[in-house]
């Protein structure tokens, strides 16, 4: 054992999927140690942080003038820098010893279709939030570890990882991305779609957290035997006063139709991409969901019904990020081995 594999022996290995709506943190042997909302309230002049996750999120569209709630990123990528790093530091505080032996390693699943300057002030915060080292590696590579799915075999794996602001799908064999499509569309607009059809529909106007609950609760995108319905409340758009309106299933799986066709038409696209060696691995295999957009509903068989090709909603897949960023040097190092295995057989 060398001293750099002594000197990672100390460490503490940790995986971040850092979401545009939820945070989720991975410590090797502990597990899922944080996921709380990606919100931080601040001191409108200040900036001294008032609340961060569950607690900040509550005083969403709430907080009297002096203090502002907000989500530091948006559509998968870092928006607000500063809020960013103190909303990293303030998770890594809950979970960590105060005086660390060995500062941590940190890996961050981020969506491919961010750029190199995003890249970097992801890195940036995770520097200044106390990591010693920070690798970025692409979601979907992240969520595919995190599934179980064994990337490093020369077969063809299809993930689609639907997060809060962006929608990934990528075709992995050998450790790699063969082929990846990301669009920044995820939970957020699903949300944002029912909100626009209320408005539009009932001229109600109706809250971020009032769509999400209504999502969560009785969305779908499959016709279902079942027609559920749930009382919404939210302000008039003509008369400004409050009301309230009970909604049904079938509303909001119209309401949803726009975003979810979209990321159908992505997950098409790249299949047409896809060579036929590993397309033909994919129609054996299926097609692995992950994030939580994928959570809503129906969406697995709709997305099956329209490819024709199998899809599998993952184990936790709201977690697959978070675990596979955190078992990515296990993964890396049990890779080398192999493949140092296999140079030496063809020496």
């Amino acid at each position: 054992m060398g001293f750099l594999d002594l000197f990672n022996g100390f460490s503490t290995d940790i995986g971040i999927d850092l979401g545009t709506c939820n945070t989720l943190i991975y410590i090797k042997g502990k597990g899922i140690v944080i996921n709380e909302p990606s919100v931080v309230a601040e001191e409108r002049g200040t900036k001294r942080v008032v609340a961060v996750g569950n607690e900040a999120k509550q005083m969403l569209w709430k907080t009297p003038g002096e203090i502002i709630a907000k989500r530091p990123l948006r559509d998968g990528v870092i928006a607000d820098l500063e809020a960013t790093e103190k909303m990293i530091r303030y998770f890594l505080a809950k979970v960590l010893p105060k005086r660390w032996l060995v500062r941590p390693r940190m890996v961050i699943g981020v969506p491919s279709c961010i750029t190199d300057v995003e890249k970097r002030a992801v890195e940036e915060s995770a520097l200044k939030a106390g990591a010693r080292e920070v690798k970025i590696i692409e979601e979907s590579l992240a969520a595919a570890i995190g599934a179980d799915i064994p990337i490093f075999e020369p077969a063809g794996h299809m993930v689609c990882d639907i997060g809060g602001g962006t929608t990934e799908i990528s075709v992995i064999s050998l450790g790699g991305m063969v082929v990846t499509n990301a669009i920044r569309l995820g939970g957020d607009e699903f949300d944002e779609a029912i909100i626009k059809h209320v408005r539009s529909v009932h001229n109600l106007i109706i809250g971020e957290q009032m769509a999400e609950r209504l999502k969560i609760t009785i969305g779908n995108a499959s016709p279902e035997k079942n027609i559920d319905k749930m009382e919404i409340k939210g302000t008039d758009a003509i008369t400004g006063l409050p009301r309230r309106l009970e909604i049904d299933s079938i509303e909001v799986r119209e309401a949803l139709q726009e975003p979810i066709n979209a990321i159908i038409e992505e997950v098409k696209k790249t299949l047409g991409q896809t060579p036929p060696e590993l397309a033909a691995d994919i129609v054996e295999r299926g097609i692995v969901m992950t994030g939580g957009g994928s959570l809503l509903k129906g969406l697995p068989k709709l997305i099956s019904k329209e490819t024709g090709v199998p899809v599998f909603l993952a184990e936790n897949a709201l977690y697959c990020v978070a675990l596979g960023a955190g078992l990515y040097w296990e993964h890396a190092k049990d890779a080398n081995s192999s493949r140092n295995v296999y140079n030496n057989l063809n020496l």
